[in-house]
């Protein structure tokens, strides 16, 4: 795992999974920590309870439902780990904040998300989509859950929480899928649809999407940010 692997364990540490959701990393993170410990935190409720059943019986893992951007803790942790999670995370500043905040001095962030750039051939296909069908563009017009910042934004705010190291670095990433219509519906739409709370509409926008990228195989253009920084 990429991620993990860009941060030194010894196995003793105490690390935190900043957007833990199902679990599947800090299944990964707990096995390089022998001696150590976890806190898995979420802000779905949902996404902790599965991450619960698959680490069910492993005593080294805290579970907290808890929004990043107000994150607090009792004891600090030794190391911060984060995947796909923080483009969702509105106040970047706060988020920053935070994550410095639980950090003992010395502690590593290591995280990766979308950044600049990231599927920006799907946020034009979304916009057009919306744009030119008056129900979906009563409903998503001006909704854009996502924050894909820059390295210097993000340095900027690494920088202003604290954090005495701060890199940031974009690394494209292209996939390709041959279904398409799966893909948008589950990852990339998932917020739209949510949102929109109707079946029939969440499709045709699916649809609309799809054939806007040109149809299976689709290419996603993804973007990921790097980001390694030092409290």
């Amino acid at each position: 795992m990429p991620v993990l692997d860009r941060l030194p364990l010894r196995g003793d540490e105490t690390v935190l999974d900043a957007g833990c959701g199902s679990g599947r990393v800090t299944q990964a993170l707990l096995e390089r920590l022998p001696a150590g410990r976890v806190v898995a935190v979420d802000g779905s409720a949902d996404m902790l309870a599965a991450a619960r059943e698959r680490l069910a019986g492993d005593d080294r893992v805290a579970f907290v439902h808890a929004d990043l951007a107000g994150l607090e803790l009792a004891e600090p942790v030794d190391a911060v780990l984060s995947t796909a999670t923080f483009h969702w995370v509105a106040d970047q500043a706060a988020l920053y904040r935070c994550l410095h905040g639980v950090l003992r001095p010395g502690g590593r962030l290591v995280a990766q998300c979308g950044g600049e750039g990231n599927i920006a051939d799907v946020r034009a296909a979304i916009a057009d989509s919306v744009a030119s069908d008056p129900e979906l563009r009563g409903r998503l017009e001006g909704f854009d859950p996502w924050m894909f910042l820059a390295p210097d934004q993000t340095e900027q705010h690494l920088r202003a929480a604290g954090f005495a190291e701060a890199h940031a670095v974009l690394q494209a990433w292209p996939i390709e899928t041959t279904d398409g219509r799966e893909w948008l519906r589950t990852i990339n739409l998932g917020s739209h649809i949510e949102r929109l709370a109707d079946v029939a509409l969440a499709e045709r926008l699916v649809d609309a999407v799809h054939e806007r990228l040109g149809g299976d195989p689709l290419i996603l253009r993804y973007v990921r940010l790097n980001i390694d920084a030092t409290a």
